[in-house]
């Protein structure tokens, strides 16, 4: 390897870190860690340009704006957690599908006339004007919290930062407030809260993001396109299917799924591919159409010339350096 490696950072611990290295292996790029099970540094494997350092979701959007790493997967939630200037510094990617959560505004449920934020703005009134104190809102995403709350109205509060178990602050006198990530709901519950109606701040799934304040360079872009044309191929072939039947009966089949409207790329003799969605649609024509046998195959990659990501990064990488 000549050059500076392209560095990719991974969460190191919890179900994110299963998440992200089940997601690597499904693409064919499985993670071998260096160091055994506590090593802090992996390879992925066929790409030894490739530097992968694991380390917390948190520090790697951290790592991310201020561009210590190149690429990395995080939740949305803390991407989008470093305030107005996080576009300028870091481009989501790819979505990856998995580590979904809501992060949402949630209130004691004993406040029974406290259903949406346009209540909670009065209780903040109301609150203010007999203690004289500013409503608390316990939370590890101050920036996202301020946004909302302005975007409501919502002014009579205060910030109160969370370092432990968010959630738990209105039980011990820390805050009236919380605004927190959840994805069923049922901690905040256990804690004696509900979520607000029109409190839903962000719906957060896993995000591979790029820095644009890293230094890069046109062999660290190549590999980095390179790596990205797999994901990208992996998420084409989740999404079809092949449909094989006998050659012959190819007009046949043709004519059965003419309403299906399908690319012309997507055909070939004796057979098509077609979106997951409408397999059994479109199984059910071709049997009608006397069409068969028909058989369905799983795609694993769809490599295409063209990288909707790749190009993306590298529009903005060049916007950047003009």
């Amino acid at each position: 390897m000549t050059g500076a490696p392209l560095s990719l950072a991974l969460p190191s611990k919890g179900r994110l870190k299963e998440q992200a290295e089940a997601w690597l292996r499904d693409c064919g790029v499985p993670l071998k860690l260096l160091g055994g099970a506590r090593g802090y540094s992996a390879v992925l494997e066929g790409f030894e340009e490739v530097e992968v350092r694991l380390t917390s979701a948190a520090d790697i959007a951290a790592a991310l704006a201020s561009g210590e790493v190149h690429l990395g997967v995080s939740g949305e939630d803390l991407l989008r957690e470093h305030g107005e200037g996080a576009d300028a510094a870091v481009r989501t990617l790819l979505p990856l599908g998995f580590g979904r959560a809501d992060l949402v505004v949630a209130t004691p449920r004993s406040w029974v006339d406290v259903e949406t934020m346009a209540d909670l703005d009065d209780v903040a009134q109301l609150f203010l004007a007999r203690t004289g104190r500013r409503l608390r809102v316990a939370t590890k995403y101050a920036a996202q919290t301020r946004a909302f709350f302005a975007r409501h109205g919502v002014a009579d509060y205060r910030i109160a930062e969370s370092a432990g178990a968010t959630e738990g602050a209105p039980a011990a006198g820390a805050a009236e407030v919380v605004v927190d990530i959840t994805t069923t709901g049922a901690t905040l519950a256990a804690n004696g809260l509900k979520t607000l109606s029109d409190g839903l701040i962000l719906r957060s799934e896993a995000q591979l993001a790029a820095s644009l304040l890293a230094p890069w360079s046109a062999a660290q872009q190549a590999v980095c396109r390179r790596l990205i044309s797999v994901w990208e191929a992996r998420a084409r072939g989740r999404r079809v299917s092949s449909l094989s039947w006998p050659n012959h009966q190819d007009a046949q089949a043709r004519g059965a799924l003419a309403d299906f409207a399908l690319d012309q790329g997507d055909w070939r003799t004796g057979g098509v591919l077609i979106a997951r969605t409408r397999l059994l649609s479109a199984c059910a024509a071709l049997s009608v159409a006397g069409v068969g046998p028909v058989a369905v195959a799983r795609i694993e990659q769809i490599f295409d010339p063209r990288s909707p990501a790749a190009d993306e990064l590298a529009q903005a990488l060049g916007s950047k350096s003009a």
